[in-house]
C-alpha cells in the first residue's frame, strides 16, 4: 500500500516507524514531517492543515491510505473531503472530531449519553463566568478550560478563586488562546490518578491500546503550566483489566453509540482521558487522535500491524480483530527546548544523538527538529522523545535517562522524575 501519514511531531515520527514495519507498507509519505521522519518515509512541503493540497497529492500519486496524526487536520474536515474522493483516511469525520474541537459540545454529549464526568458550565461572557466563579468557587478548587483547540495548552487547574479569574481573563478577555478561548468550560475539580484510554474503532468496536500515564505539568512534582506533555509511561498498573473493563462500557463505547445515533459513524483513534474518581473512571476529556507523547511509548509496546489496523477502522472493518497485552514497559521523556511552553529559540544544534540511540532498549523520535548542513538543529517547542523499553517500568525508566544523559543542546530542559515510584 502506498500511505500519506499527515503531521510532523513525536507522535508521527513513532507512527511512521510502526507503519514502515508493515509488510503491508510499500511507500510512505509524510506531510509535513521532520527530521527524524526523513529516515523512514518521504517528506513533503505540504503542511499539516493543507487539505486540498493533501488530497490532490494522495490522488496524483495513488495514495491507498491516509493515516492523520494531529487533530487540527481532522477538526477542519480532512476525512470529509478525502470520503468525498474516495480515499481511505483513518480518522473522523469533522462532525467526530468535535469531540476534541469543542469542549462543550463533548461534555454536552456526555451529559446526554450518561457518561461519569465533572459537573460543568459554559460561559460566552467573561463577567457571568466570573460571578459563576464567586459563587460556586470562591473556596473550592475549579478547572477551566478554553472551548476550542488549543494544543493541549487550554486547561488551567485552579487552586484559588484568583487563579481562575486569572484564566478567565487570560482566555476571554486577553485571548490567550486565540479562538479557542472565546468559550469556555468551567468544571468541578475531580481528584484521583488519571490514565490515558485510546485504541482503534470503527464506529461500533474498539481495541484498546495498554493504559498509559503522561505528564502535563512543565516542571517536577507537577508544577508549572500546563504543556503538550512531558512524558509517558506505558502500562500503569492502577488501571486493572476491572478498571479499564468499566472505561470501556461507561466512557468509550456510549460516546461512539451517542456519536452514531446522530448520524456520524466515529472512525480513527478515540483517546478518553480518564480520571479515577472514588474509584470508578470518569471522563475528563476525549482527543479525535492519538495521544503524544503516549504514541511514543505506545507503540514500541504494540503487538500489531498498524497499517491492517489503521485500513480497518478506515473502511469500518475491525471485526475479528484484536490486540495482544504488551510483554514490556516503556518511559518516554520529553527533551524541551528552553522556555517551553512558553517563547524559545530555534535552530541550535542537537548534540549526542547518536550515543544516545546506541543504548539498549532506547528508541528516540523527534518532535520539532530538522536537518541542517547535515546535523540536527531543534525546531519546536518538544525537541525530542527518548523511549526507554524494559521488562518493568524501572528497567525503562532506568534506560531512557540514560540515553537523555547523552544528549545537549542549549537551553534543554526534561523532567527528572517521570515513571518515578511506578
Amino acid at each position: 500500500m502506498r500511505i500519506l501519514l499527515v503531521g510532523g511531531g513525536g507522535r508521527e515520527h513513532a507512527l511512521a516507524w510502526k507503519l514502515r514495519q508493515s509488510a503491508q507498507c510499500d511507500e510512505l509519505f509524510a506531510a509535513p514531517g521532520n527530521g527524524g521522519i526523513e529516515s523512514v518515509a518521504e517528506c513533503l512541503p505540504i503542511g499539516a492543515t493543507e487539505i486540498a493540497a493533501l488530497v490532490q497529492f494522495a490522488r496524483q500519486e495513488a495514495v491507498d491510505l491516509i493515516v492523520c496524526g494531529p487533530e487540527s487536520p481532522l477538526i477542519a474536515g480532512l476525512a470529509n473531503v478525502c470520503q468525498e474522493w474516495g480515499i481511505p483516511c483513518f480518522g473522523p469525520l469533522a462532525s467526530g472530531a468535535r469531540l476534541e474541537g469543542s469542549k462543550a459540545f463533548a461534555k454536552s454529549l456526555m451529559a446526554e449519553a450518561g457518561v461519569p464526568t465533572a459537573a460543568f458550565a459554559v460561559f460566552e461572557d467573561p463577567a457571568a463566568a466570573g460571578d459563576y466563579l464567586r459563587q460556586h468557587f470562591a473556596s473550592q478548587r475549579c478547572v477551566v478550560k478554553a472551548d476550542g483547540e488549543a494544543m493541549g495548552k487550554g486547561v488551567f487547574v485552579c487552586e484559588t478563586l484568583t487563579d481562575a479569574l486569572d484564566a478567565v481573563e487570560f482566555l476571554m478577555v486577553q485571548q490567550g488562546q486565540g479562538e479557542a478561548g472565546k468559550r469556555i468550560v468551567i468544571e468541578d475539580r475531580l481528584h484521583g490518578p488519571e490514565v490515558s484510554f485510546m485504541g482503534f474503532t470503527d464506529g461500533e468496536r474498539f481495541l484498546p491500546l495498554p493504559p498509559s500515564r503522561d505528564y502535563k505539568r512543565a516542571f517536577e512534582g507537577d508544577r508549572g503550566p500546563n504543556t503538550g506533555g512531558m512524558g509517558c509511561v506505558a502500562p500503569v498498573s492502577d488501571a486493572t483489566p476491572e478498571l479499564l473493563e468499566q472505561a470501556l462500557e461507561r466512557c468509550t463505547l456510549p460516546i461512539l453509540r451517542a456519536l452514531d445515533s446522530q448520524g456520524t459513524r466515529y472512525r480513527g483513534a478515540l483517546y478518553t482521558g480518564l480520571l479515577v474518581h472514588d474509584s470508578l473512571p470518569h471522563t475528563l476529556e476525549y482527543n479525535c487522535r492519538f495521544g503524544d507523547p503516549e504514541t511514543q511509548a505506545l507503540m514500541p509496546l504494540m503487538q500489531g500491524d498498524l497499517v491492517e489496523l489503521t485500513a480497518a477502522c478506515a473502511t469500518e472493518s475491525l471485526e475479528g480483530m484484536s490486540l495482544e497485552p504488551p510483554r514490556q514497559s516503556a518511559v518516554c521523556v520529553v527533551l524541551a527546548s528552553g522556555g517551553y511552553p512558553g517563547d524559545y529559540r530555534r535552530g541550535l544544534p542537537i548534540e549526542g544523538l547518536e550515543r544516545a540511540q546506541q543504548e539498549p532498549g532506547v528508541l528516540i523520535f523527534h518532535a520539532g527538529t530538522k536537518r541542517m548542513n547535515g546535523s540536527f538543529v531543534t525546531a519546536g517547542g518538544r525537541v525530542l522523545n527518548v523511549v526507554g523499553l524494559g521488562s518493568s517500568i524501572a528497567e525503562a525508566r532506568e534506560r531512557a535517562y540514560r540515553a537523555v544523559e547523552q544528549i545537549h543542546f542549549e537551553g534543554m530542559h526534561y523532567r527528572a522524575d517521570i515513571g518515578a515510584g511506578l
